[in-house]
């Protein structure tokens, strides 16, 4: 499956292209894919975001993993049942404000990984998420920008998308 699509959902105040996501980029290139950064920062709105996503997945039949970051990890999980596989960031899940707080229809390889210190998006909600959704769940000691945990999010994406690619060859 290398021809499939590796789509990065940056978060609210970022870019699609800071250091965490050239991190993550850099190990998805090692196993022959190529990550795309759609712009979402002139939209506010985390459920416009998600129909722009909706819209660029329609133009494409490829398969597609979703990979995000806070409120990037919900546009991957809210688009997330047309996804072979969802890598998620301190994903801002059941938060006010957000359309969906019922994720249904996700694919079988979700990996979420959060902080213990995040104060923008609780812990709880992550570990909430994991449970509903028996996703592999990795809370590390850091912030909601996981800044200071780059290596261990690379191991982690690699052996998330090796394990979305293995399991789909016939």
């Amino acid at each position: 499956m290398t021809d499939a699509r590796l789509i990065w959902c940056h978060g609210s105040l970022s870019t699609p292209w800071g250091a965490k996501s050239l991190a993550l980029a850099e190990t998805a290139k090692a196993l022959g894919l190529t990550m795309e950064g759609p712009d979402f920062s002139d939209l506010e709105d985390p459920d416009l975001r998600v129909d722009r996503l909706a819209g660029l997945l329609r133009e494409d039949d490829r398969p597609v993993i979703l990979a995000g970051s806070s409120m990037g990890g919900y546009v991957a999980a809210a688009a997330g049942s047309v996804a072979t596989g969802l890598f998620l960031l301190a994903p801002a899940v059941y938060l006010p404000g957000y359309a969906v707080h019922v994720f249904s229809g996700l694919p079988d390889r979700v990996t979420v990984i959060h902080g213990w210190d995040d104060d923008t998006v609780p812990v709880d909600n992550a570990i909430r998420f994991a449970r509903t959704h028996k996703a592999a769940l990795h809370v590390l000691a850091d912030n909601h920008r996981l800044e200071h945990s780059t290596p261990e999010l690379c191991a982690l994406f690699a052996r998330f998308l090796t394990d979305v690619l293995e399991a789909s060859r016939p």
